[in-house]
């Protein structure tokens, strides 16, 4: 009779049973948030260097056609047209 009523009341080993679930529970828990955590700080590399990427392609691609600072060579295929200091068109 005393082990109905252990199982109707828990005995002290169902009891040591629930605590290790219940850290089990915890470290699963603790160990999704950890994965989670890792994935992101991947996915946020993986952003960085894709971005990063795209920056060197398209200074490569557009590397010759810089915006001038001068008005004096709109077209840099064409070259100066002018000398420093003067104002006159050279031909």
């Amino acid at each position: 009779m005393s082990k109905q009523v252990a199982s109707i009341f828990g005995s002290k080993d169902d009891q040591g049973q629930k605590a290790a679930m219940d850290a089990a529970a915890q470290q699963i828990k603790m160990q999704e948030t950890e994965n989670a955590r890792i994935k992101a700080q991947n996915e946020e590399e993986r952003r960085l260097e894709a971005e990063r990427l795209s920056s060197r392609r398209s200074a490569r691609l557009r590397g010759g056609s810089r915006l001038l600072l001068s008005e004096a060579r709109l077209t840099p295929e064409t070259g100066l047209q002018q000398t420093l200091g003067s104002n006159e068109m050279q031909s």
